[in-house]
Protein backbone atom coordinates (compact mmCIF):
# COMPACT_ATOMS: atom_id res chain seq x y z
CA UNK A 1 0.00 0.00 0.00
CA UNK A 2 1.24 3.50 -0.81
CA UNK A 3 2.10 5.87 1.98
CA UNK A 4 -0.25 8.73 2.72
CA UNK A 5 2.50 11.19 1.73
CA UNK A 6 2.86 9.55 -1.71
CA UNK A 7 -0.91 9.63 -2.19
CA UNK A 8 -1.09 13.30 -1.20
CA UNK A 9 1.68 14.20 -3.64
CA UNK A 10 -0.30 12.65 -6.49
CA UNK A 11 -3.65 13.97 -5.22
CA UNK A 12 -2.42 17.58 -5.23
CA UNK A 13 -1.62 17.38 -8.95
CA UNK A 14 -5.13 16.20 -9.81
CA UNK A 15 -8.48 17.94 -10.02
CA UNK A 16 -12.15 16.94 -9.89
CA UNK A 17 -12.87 13.63 -11.59
CA UNK A 18 -9.18 12.69 -11.60
CA UNK A 19 -9.25 12.77 -7.78
CA UNK A 20 -12.26 10.45 -7.81
CA UNK A 21 -10.39 8.07 -10.12
CA UNK A 22 -7.40 8.10 -7.75
CA UNK A 23 -9.65 7.23 -4.80
CA UNK A 24 -11.22 4.36 -6.77
CA UNK A 25 -7.74 3.13 -7.69
CA UNK A 26 -6.66 3.24 -4.03
CA UNK A 27 -9.70 1.17 -3.09
CA UNK A 28 -8.71 -1.47 -5.63
CA UNK A 29 -5.23 -1.65 -4.07
CA UNK A 30 -6.53 -2.68 -0.63
CA UNK A 31 -5.68 -6.20 0.50
CA UNK A 32 -8.67 -8.43 -0.16
CA UNK A 33 -10.88 -8.84 2.89
CA UNK A 34 -12.30 -12.38 3.11
CA UNK A 35 -16.11 -12.50 3.08
CA UNK A 36 -16.34 -14.27 6.50
CA UNK A 37 -14.73 -11.19 8.13
CA UNK A 38 -17.50 -8.92 6.84
CA UNK A 39 -19.72 -9.21 9.88
CA UNK A 40 -21.75 -6.92 12.08
CA UNK A 41 -18.76 -6.78 14.46
CA UNK A 42 -16.45 -5.35 11.76
CA UNK A 43 -19.05 -3.01 10.21
CA UNK A 44 -18.34 0.71 10.67
CA UNK A 45 -21.47 2.51 11.87
CA UNK A 46 -22.62 5.79 10.36
CA UNK A 47 -21.34 5.27 6.81
CA UNK A 48 -23.74 5.75 3.91
CA UNK A 49 -22.21 2.67 2.25
CA UNK A 50 -21.24 -0.52 4.02
CA UNK A 51 -17.68 -0.39 5.36
CA UNK A 52 -15.84 -3.14 7.21
CA UNK A 53 -12.52 -2.81 9.06
CA UNK A 54 -10.66 -5.72 10.64
CA UNK A 55 -7.32 -5.43 12.49
CA UNK A 56 -4.60 -8.05 12.10
CA UNK A 57 -0.97 -8.14 13.14
CA UNK A 58 0.24 -7.37 16.61
CA UNK A 59 1.26 -4.44 18.81
CA UNK A 60 4.52 -4.00 16.90
CA UNK A 61 2.97 -3.88 13.43
CA UNK A 62 -0.76 -3.30 13.12
CA UNK A 63 -2.29 -4.23 9.77
CA UNK A 64 -5.87 -3.60 8.71
CA UNK A 65 -8.08 -5.36 6.23
CA UNK A 66 -10.92 -3.19 5.00
CA UNK A 67 -13.60 -3.13 2.33
CA UNK A 68 -16.69 -1.28 1.19
CA UNK A 69 -19.53 -2.01 -1.17
CA UNK A 70 -19.09 1.40 -2.90
CA UNK A 71 -16.05 2.26 -5.03
CA UNK A 72 -15.41 5.84 -3.88
CA UNK A 73 -16.12 4.99 -0.26
CA UNK A 74 -13.67 2.10 -0.57
CA UNK A 75 -11.08 4.64 -1.78
CA UNK A 76 -11.73 6.83 1.26
CA UNK A 77 -11.32 3.74 3.44
CA UNK A 78 -8.00 3.04 1.69
CA UNK A 79 -6.90 6.62 2.37
CA UNK A 80 -7.64 6.26 6.10
CA UNK A 81 -5.91 2.87 6.23
CA UNK A 82 -2.84 4.25 4.39
CA UNK A 83 -2.30 6.67 7.29
CA UNK A 84 -2.07 3.85 9.84
CA UNK A 85 -1.10 0.69 7.98
CA UNK A 86 1.78 -1.37 9.40
CA UNK A 87 2.59 1.10 12.18
CA UNK A 88 2.97 0.13 15.86
CA UNK A 89 -0.39 -0.05 17.64
CA UNK A 90 0.70 2.51 20.25
CA UNK A 91 1.61 4.99 17.48
CA UNK A 92 -1.76 4.52 15.76
CA UNK A 93 -3.64 4.89 19.07
CA UNK A 94 -1.92 8.24 19.69
CA UNK A 95 -1.96 9.44 16.07
CA UNK A 96 -3.96 12.42 14.79
CA UNK A 97 -5.46 10.57 11.82
CA UNK A 98 -7.90 13.42 11.14
CA UNK A 99 -4.93 15.79 10.89
CA UNK A 100 -3.14 13.41 8.53
CA UNK A 101 -6.19 13.45 6.24
CA UNK A 102 -6.76 17.23 6.48
CA UNK A 103 -4.65 18.12 3.39
CA UNK A 104 -7.04 16.05 1.25
CA UNK A 105 -9.90 18.41 2.20
CA UNK A 106 -12.39 15.57 1.78
CA UNK A 107 -15.35 17.55 3.13
CA UNK A 108 -15.03 20.02 0.24
CA UNK A 109 -14.01 17.46 -2.37
CA UNK A 110 -16.76 14.89 -1.76
CA UNK A 111 -20.42 14.89 -0.82
CA UNK A 112 -21.27 14.81 2.87
CA UNK A 113 -22.83 11.34 2.38
CA UNK A 114 -19.44 9.99 1.34
CA UNK A 115 -17.52 11.52 4.24
CA UNK A 116 -20.02 11.21 7.11
CA UNK A 117 -18.60 7.89 8.30
CA UNK A 118 -14.93 8.94 8.25
CA UNK A 119 -14.85 10.05 11.93
CA UNK A 120 -16.41 6.71 12.94
CA UNK A 121 -13.88 4.78 10.86
CA UNK A 122 -11.00 6.73 12.43
CA UNK A 123 -12.42 6.14 15.92
CA UNK A 124 -12.75 2.41 15.23
CA UNK A 125 -9.17 2.13 13.94
CA UNK A 126 -7.82 4.04 16.95
CA UNK A 127 -9.90 1.94 19.38
CA UNK A 128 -8.55 -1.27 17.83
CA UNK A 129 -5.01 0.09 18.06
CA UNK A 130 -5.42 1.15 21.70
CA UNK A 131 -6.84 -2.25 22.67
CA UNK A 132 -4.00 -4.12 20.91
CA UNK A 133 -1.33 -1.77 22.34
CA UNK A 134 -2.59 -2.51 25.85
CA UNK A 135 -2.30 -6.23 25.20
Amino acid sequence: MRSIDDILEEYEFLEGDERYRLLIELGRELDEMPQPLKTDATLVRGCSAQVWVYPTGDAGRLHFLADSNAAITKGIVALVISAVQDKPASEVAAMDVTGALAPFDLKNQLSSNRTQGVPNMIALVKEHAARIAQG
